[in-house]
């Protein structure tokens, strides 16, 4: 990866981006994308779209959501202690210990998980921790303190853990679900840029919200953009590490490359032409298969206004929804590349209709 590719990537995931909160992330995702786009616009909650030949009729998006799980500070102790409400798919047994920030007009204030220590507890009797028994501690000892802080009900709060590299090919961190796709259609939008290639197409380069919460920035701005086709990116599971069942999660691999889902949200003709991509180009991919929906934002896309033809193509993750959430660098390069190649693919008003 170019060092400026990466300088960027570990600023942009270092940033907090919570659900509903997530305008400092988006103004830096935009600030890295500006030089390669023709137009951008901000919609009402956020998602933030940029855009490449906006004169054109016919219109592609590549779509990530830029939003990572939080708290909400939703009961104040006496004493001082915080308790907190879910904000997305957040996992109260990973908080124990955890250090976090909590935001507030005043700024940042830090604080920690606390947890009982071994010595006072019935180890034997120790049940997993819940969102009613995992609590914050900010240095307070009282309601009264934690307010002069800046504190109330309704502050976000997110995890403190920050990127890393290990054994030079993974990269680790919070909110990889799903920055790393808003860093992967930047890139791809900066790889259109500098190789010189025109679209005979409109591309929009989309980043939305509050995917954690129900898909709900991508339904917004499908309606608003009203595209011919999505081609949407996010993370999978990784199967290979304990505790998973692969006859229930399938079997996928980081390193092993791109995954391309089947599903009924999934227009076959767009779905075959990604596929088609990767074997001319020498891609490697994986293949999945969803039921009822993919639970990502292709789902929102696939399914507005007339239909549009939507694909999925996920980054294999694992761990996903901890603090250490973990990639490989060659599939990061992978997705980025299929996605470019499989842009260069769609012809002027492309026909994907089911058949004719």
């Amino acid at each position: 990866m170019r060092q400026e590719s990466f300088d960027f990537l570990q600023k942009y995931l270092n940033n907090a981006s919570p659900t509903g909160f997530e305008k400092e992330g988006q103004q830096l995702w935009l600030a890295y994308l500006k030089p390669y786009i023709d137009e951008y616009f901000v919609d009402t909650y956020g998602t933030v779209v940029g855009v490449i030949n906006p004169q054109a009729e016919y219109k592609v998006v590549i779509e990530a959501h830029a939003d990572e799980i939080s708290y909400f500070v939703n009961y104040i102790t006496k004493e001082g202690y915080i308790y907190l409400r879910r904000n997305g798919g957040s996992d109260p047994l990973v908080a124990p210990s955890k250090r976090v920030n909590i935001h507030t007009d005043k700024g940042i204030v830090k604080a920690v998980f606390g947890w009982p220590a071994i010595h006072v507890r019935k180890v034997e009797q120790d049940k997993a921790p819940t969102i009613e028994t995992v609590f914050l501690d900010c240095g307070a000892s009282s309601a009264k303190e934690v307010e002069e802080m800046g504190i109330y009900v309704g502050s976000v709060v997110t995890f403190e853990d920050e990127f890393m590299v290990m054994n030079e090919k993974f990269y680790v961190g919070r909110a990889l679900d799903n920055r790393m796709g808003g860093f992967m259609i930047a890139e791809v939008a900066r790889m259109l840029k500098e190789n010189g290639k025109t679209l005979p197409f409109g591309l929009y380069i989309v980043n939305a919200v509050q995917e954690e919460i129900g898909l709900r920035g991508a339904e917004m701005v499908a309606h608003r953009i009203n595209p011919n086709v999505a081609i949407v990116t996010d993370v999978t599971h990784d199967t290979q590490s304990p505790m998973y069942e692969k006859k229930v999660s399938g079997d996928l691999h980081c390193g092993k490359g791109p995954v391309i889902t089947y599903g009924p949200a999934v227009q076959n003709n767009l779905r075959d032409l990604i596929i088609r991509t990767a074997q001319e180009t020498e891609i490697p991919f994986q293949r999945a298969s969803a039921t009822r929906a993919t639970g990502t934002d292709t789902d929102a896309f696939a399914y507005s206004g007339a239909g549009v033809a939507s694909a999925l193509i996920s980054l294999p993750l694992k761990y996903m929804h901890t603090t250490v959430e973990t990639v490989h660098a060659e599939d990061v390069e992978n997705v980025t590349r299929l996605i470019y190649e499989t842009l260069l693919r769609i012809e002027d008003k492309h026909d994907f209709r089911y058949f004719k």
